[in-house]
């Protein structure tokens, strides 16, 4: 049997000079590169190859880094009823972000994102279906919104607002994730409610929000500006690009240190290695805890610390506790910023904590992690010692995934506290922040009620709802999913795909007539006798939550189909312009969710386009990263919407928060918070203080209740013995998961359609170090069976009431937890990048979801997933087709430079 193989085009048209041209931006990571889109009329003449011919201006064959079109940057769309040729290529004269007009190789192929019925892009969703007999059949609008809303009432009117699950995406577009907030929590008011990659809604670096710094705090250009750069759980190359080729490069190749914490070796690393003046911590799974905390212990053995900048910035235990209320209405970061367990009485008492752990003591770091503990100390003179004239050196500290989903609270309260004592806060150069995955595209449509939440903490303290774990106790009657691969994207996702098929398809309560009514008293019954019935709003039909599980689908429209806009990691906010129609009926989802709200008898949902969803939305944008509300003042003082003004910003945009100069009419950004050197008398002469500005502490102070930051505690003991009891037993390995350059999210618009990634990456993969292999008979190309009888899964929810509750060992003793089975399939990858005793999967392949083996047990401090924890054994179970073959993937080593 053969396998895909990919015949590539060999020519494109090129755009003719009266092209139309819209500007828009990368649809993908959170770097959000600078596009241009031409378009014109198909059967009218197409650019010639000179320069004078074609809308590029340049004559064909181009120079290097000059304008061209490859095949995977031109499509035919439908534009206005009428068949449109489109070339999307990188803006060449953008002026922020992706400067030269560079691409990854996800932007370079957006053009096949768009729905053309010639391509692999024909399933897209192109009407509302509902399903009758185990099928979904296609039905009006107003059916499906009917029955959807029936159901909806009838669930929250008999068995509790709570009964109305939400999970939904959180990176998407403003004026959709603002429709979507507004109905869910505004006007819902469920605590049932949750993203697409947290089980519930709370912040993802909970380190970070209680120190108080912002996540995307830092710009682009304070990563390259940096002397020495920390990196985290995180190759930006593999993940992020251009801001690797562009920011991090130049600077390593001017002499920027780098030292990098990872399980694998990439080519992100393997580039900083050869330059002579990086440093590589190949540790363990879950000790960065230890790691970083011995750094920090060696700085301030040596007094490397920055003591001006902690004497001003780091507060003392009185300022700390400052403003704060008492009792069961504390906010999560107000009560882990007060307890003992987290919170100091300033420097001097966390230098005395952490010289006081053992755990801290390099050689014993070094242990835990199984590293050299001689690499400890090289990195504590990397980051910190003083230059031969006493100056200090410009240190900043990027993290991602690999390290907050691994050991959620612990780490990010370890690299605040090392970044703090480095000094880096907000200073050019001397930043601390995330380096990003989606973009930024959430704004808040209504406050998250935790007072309804039925789970707790120890101490009165009412935790956000798990919705994964709710769900699996049989409580959510209606599960609203929109924009997510729910199951697959979670911890333990064999367990919870058992619970849908339970609850939803084996529910003896299944639609079998076309009546509406029929169909409204089915689903009715399904969900009073303790089924679930699902709605999902997406762009193609998922597997399985679309395509076995919904009762009800909405086609969604999406990137190119609607006027959109939202931020990307140095919040930079663009319009991202319509240039075709949405494919059959498909709708933004901001529409659905006014056209829901309407039927529910919400008000405020008739909006007439995205501009009014946005405008309505910008208010509460206000003291946000990216407030954008001065957009609107702006474009209302020159008689134009908020999309007017923001599409005259084209690919440079504007950096969140905004301000409006009301004597010059000027439009005002913000290029990094926390910025310390702004002074009060430069935000008056710029005219960001009058009329509806707002000014925000987080722009030159730190988000805490005084603005200076918290330096916190990091306690090993919170982690370890999770830690200890996930270590590999006998014939385990480590398993972890993560991101690859080639392949975006699950897949959902690039392996499923582009025939050049489909080859490339037809099967989920396991890399295995050689020694591991080989001690199993394991080959490159062969078959693998993933498997686990130790996948650690929370019961149901619970309300915490000892201190106990917090301890891994203790729900495991008292049976909170249980212990599940996971298996998958993969192809093995030989490769010496990744750590001996650990295997890496990609982290969302739908078919083969390499978060089945990964622990259901979320932080008990955070509530998010530690989603890079997982054991597993692994054996070949034969050889996949690709071993004898060179048309299908690749095996070779990601540290190739």
């Amino acid at each position: 049997m053969s396998s895909k193989y990919y015949l590539p085009e060999d020519k494109t048209p090129l755009p003719p000079v009266n092209a139309e041209v819209l500007t828009t931006c990368c649809d993908y990571c959170i770097v959000a590169c600078g596009y241009k889109v031409y378009r014109w009329p198909v059967g009218t003449p197409d650019g010639g190859d000179q320069a004078h011919e074609n809308a590029l201006k340049v004559s064909f064959p181009s120079g290097p880094l000059q304008a061209w079109v490859a095949p995977t940057q031109h499509n035919v769309v439908m534009h206005d009823g009428r068949p449109h040729n489109v070339v999307i290529i990188p803006d060449k004269d953008a002026k922020a972000v992706n400067l030269a007009g560079d691409s990854s190789i996800r932007g370079g192929c957006l053009a096949e994102k768009v729905y053309n019925p010639d391509k692999p892009t024909k399933d897209r969703l192109m009407s509302p279906m509902i399903r009758i007999n185990g099928t979904l059949q296609p039905v009006s609008w107003d059916m499906a919104l009917d029955v959807a809303t029936e159901v909806m009432k009838h669930v929250v009117n008999k068995h509790g607002v709570n009964a109305y699950g939400m999970k939904t995406y959180s990176y998407q577009y403003i004026e959709n994730t603002y429709a979507i907030k507004k109905f869910a929590l505004r006007h819902m008011k469920t605590p049932n409610f949750t993203y697409h990659d947290t089980p519930a809604d709370v912040t993802s670096t909970p380190g970070f929000r209680d120190a108080g710094f912002d996540n995307f705090g830092p710009s682009y250009q304070d990563w390259s500006s940096a002397e020495s750069l920390m990196i985290c759980g995180t190759d930006p190359y593999e993940t992020k690009t251009i801001l690797f080729t562009q920011y991090i490069k130049p600077a390593i190749d001017a002499g920027q240190k780098t030292v990098w914490i990872n399980v694998r070796e990439t080519a992100g690393i393997a580039y900083a290695k050869s330059r002579g003046n990086a440093l590589f911590l190949q540790i363990d799974p879950g000790t960065d805890v230890p790691v970083m905390g011995a750094i920090a212990r060696v700085i301030l053995e040596n007094g490397w610390e920055d003591k001006a900048w902690i004497e001003k910035w780091v507060n003392n235990k009185w300022e700390s506790d400052s403003g704060f209320g008492q009792g069961t209405r504390n906010t999560p970061w107000q009560w882990r910023t007060t307890w003992g367990k987290f919170q100091t009485k300033g420097f001097e008492d966390y230098k005395k904590w952490n010289l006081a752990q053992k755990e801290y003591d390099p050689k014993v770091a070094a242990q835990i992690a199984n590293i050299d503990p001689a690499d400890i100390y090289k990195a504590a003179e990397m980051l910190a010692k003083p230059k031969a004239d006493g100056s200090r050196m410009k240190t900043s500290f990027a993290i991602e995934k690999g390290f907050y989903w691994s050991n959620n609270t612990g780490n990010t309260n370890v690299v605040s506290s090392l970044a703090t004592i480095c000094g880096a806060g907000g200073r050019p150069g001397q930043v601390v922040g995330r380096l990003g995955g989606h973009q930024r595209g959430g704004t808040g449509g209504g406050s998250y009620p935790r007072n309804k939440s039925a789970q707790k903490r120890p101490g009165r303290r009412r935790q956000a709802l798990d919705c994964d774990r709710y769900f699996y106790s049989g409580h959510t009657r209606f599960a609203h999913v929109i924009g997510t691969t729910w199951i697959q994207s979670m911890c333990g996702s064999g367990g919870l795909n058992a619970k849908f098929e339970e609850l939803v398809t084996n529910n003896p309560n299944q639609v079998r007539s076309f009546d509406k009514q029929e169909i409204i008293d089915t689903l009715k019954a399904r969900a009073d006798s303790g089924g679930t019935v699902v709605l999902n709003q997406e762009i193609y039909l998922r597997d399985p939550i679309g395509s076995r599980f919904a009762d009800i689908v909405l086609p969604a429209a999406t990137w190119g189909e609607s006027d959109f806009i939202r931020a990307n990691g140095e919040r930079r906010l663009r319009l991202y312009s319509k240039f075709y129609d949405a494919p059959g009926d498909a709708k933004p989802d901001w529409w659905i969710m006014a056209e829901l709200g309407k039927r529910m008898g919400f008000d405020g949902f008739d909006w007439k386009d995205a501009n009014q969803v946005c405008e309505e939305s910008s208010r509460y944008s206000r003291g946000n990263r990216k407030a954008y509300h001065m957009i609107k003042v702006a474009a209302h003082a020159e008689g134009k919407t908020l999309h007017e003004k923001l599409r005259e910003l084209g690919t440079t945009g504007i950096q969140g928060p905004t301000f409006y100069n009301y004597k010059t009419g000027e439009l005002l950004g913000t290029k990094r918070l926390h910025d310390t050197t702004v002074t009060e008398d430069q935000m008056v002469a710029e005219g960001r203080t009058t009329g509806a500005n707002m000014v925000n502490k987080k722009g030159t102070h730190f988000n805490s209740q005084t603005g200076k930051v918290n330096i916190q505690k990091h306690p090993w003991d919170l982690f370890s013995d999770y830690w200890e009891w996930m270590k590999p037993k006998e014939d385990e390995l480590w398993h972890t998961n993560g991101r690859i350059n080639e392949v975006w999210q699950s897949g959902f618009d690039d392996v499923d359609r582009r025939a050049y990634i489909a080859q490339r990456w037809p099967e989920n993969w396991t890399e295995i170090h050689p020694d591991d292999a080989a001690a199993r008979g394991i080959e490159s190309g062969d078959q693998l069976l993933l498997f686990s009888d130790r996948v650690p899964n929370f019961r149901q929810t619970i309300k915490g009431v000892h201190g106990a509750d917090f301890n891994f060992a203790e729900l495991l003793k008292n049976g909170w937890i249980e212990l599940n089975k996971a298996a998958v399939t993969a192809v093995a990858i030989v490769t010496p990048h990744v750590k001996k005793g650990t295997m890496y999967s990609y982290f969302i392949n739908t078919s083969q979801p390499s978060n089945a083996l990964q622990g259901r047990v979320p932080d008990q401090i955070s509530g998010n997933y530690n989603y890079k924890m997982g054991v597993a054994r692994v054996k070949k179970i034969g050889e996949s087709k690709y071993k004898s073959e060179f048309r299908s993937m690749s095996f070779a080593p990601r540290n190739i430079v």
